[in-house]
């Protein structure tokens, strides 16, 4: 059976070479997709892609062991957030030890499991598996989740029914069984430019934005206030939070356009829409007064993105194996944050998160994963193998 010290120093050597790929979301993740392939191809492990509509990104999936139902899926998504004006200490392509520490762009969110999935394939090459382990890696997770739903699909048309999906956020190397969805939302309101002083003349489309702006604050205090006290989640409700806010050319300019991006993250059973039906509404009548003054002018709402949450599986097979996996018998977890785990279970597949690192440090400047998160990752790993050969 394999030795988990061996694996764990065999993952580090991985991480290294998949942080060393800018998998920005803006950017292509072509060349990682590549060199993941190459890394299976060459100890015999077929894989295929599953691309977005240009292909300009990929999907990536994989299977070995038998071809037969009870399977577990290990997901990550390949892309990370941007380094953009972040105070790194050290490039955050390359991987960087600093005492117990590895440091680089993704080391959390998620390559660190991506890189125990990668070195745990020897392990499980080895084995007697008498269940497969599919690997399943996305693209554009962190721009809502875009590249899970196809790499879903293809799982379901092309694998025999897993038994558990194991999603490897950074949870500590513990089990999480739910956690919030996600909808994002882009505002465009369109005005009639003119000077400043002259604001009979023109209409500013920021003095409009404001008033939709103030009932989203006014919003986003009402569901923190009617949060239900025994939710799991922290904060306890639905959130909601404005992330952009664009508008104008020039102080002395009434402003032609501005444009807010927000989110909505609701615990598993909220709808968003609902939530957010008197405010489209409110986006609607707003269309119509300023297109009633100039007809160029309005308002309109466009759902960018929206991601379902992970409801907990009381008594759930993946959360349930994954704990047994991980040694964990703590209470039940659940995490603000969204991910792919909840497109897996609205397709079917009992869904757990568990993967090394927290996410206190995911997105942020100096990212980081301990090497004593990455060696519980390893003996996970080592479990797994045994798992599937028993």
């Amino acid at each position: 059976m394999p030795h988990s010290e061996d694996l764990s120093a065999r993952a580090i050597d991985q991480l290294a070479k998949l942080v060393a790929f800018d998998t920005t979301s803006r950017r292509s993740n072509l060349d990682l997709i590549a060199y993941v392939e190459g890394v299976l191809s060459a100890q015999g492990v077929t894989s295929r892609r599953v691309t977005n509509a240009d292909g300009s990104k990929a999907n990536l999936l994989a299977s070995i062991g038998p071809m037969v139902e009870g399977g577990v899926v290990l997901s990550g998504h390949t892309d990370v957030v941007p380094v953009d004006g972040q105070p790194w200490t050290s490039d955050p392509f390359a991987l960087n030890l600093r005492g117990d520490k590895l440091y680089g762009r993704g080391t959390c969110d998620m390559k660190g499991f991506l890189a125990l999935a990668l070195a745990a394939t020897p392990d499980f090459l080895a084995a007697p598996l008498k269940r497969p382990v599919h690997l399943a890696f996305s693209y554009d997770e962190e721009v809502g989740c875009l590249g899970a739903p196809d790499l879903i699909a293809e799982i379901a048309a092309s694998t025999p029914r897993p038994a558990a999906v194991i999603v490897g956020e950074p949870t500590g190397m513990e089990a999480v069984g739910g956690h919030k969805g996600i909808a994002s939302f882009r505002v465009t309101v369109n005005g009639h430019e003119a000077h400043s002083s002259q604001t009979h003349l023109g209409l500013s489309a920021n003095m409009a934005a404001i008033r939709l702006l103030n009932q989203l604050v006014d919003l986003s205090e009402r569901l923190a206030r009617e949060a239900d006290p025994a939710s799991p989640f922290t904060p306890k409700g639905a959130s909601l939070t404005i992330g952009q806010i664009n508008g104008g050319t020039a102080v002395n300019i009434l402003a032609r356009e501005c444009v807010f991006l927000f989110d909505l993250r609701t615990p598993a059973g909220m709808d968003p829409h609902a939530i957010l039906a008197p405010f489209v509404a409110e986006v609607e009548a707003l269309d119509v007064r300023l297109k009633a003054r100039f007809p160029e002018a309005g308002a309109r709402i466009e759902l960018r993105a929206i991601t379902p949450g992970l409801a907990p599986e009381p008594g759930g097979a993946a959360e349930a194996f994954a704990r047994r996996l991980a040694g964990d018998n703590g209470p039940s977890r659940a995490v603000p944050y969204a991910a792919e785990a909840g497109q897996f279970q609205e397709a079917g597949y009992s869904t757990v998160i568990c993967g090394p690192g927290y996410i206190d440090q995911a997105h942020q400047p100096d990212e980081y994963v301990e090497i004593t998160q990455m060696q519980r990752g390893a003996a996970f790993m080592t479990r797994l193998v045994e798992a599937l050969s028993s």
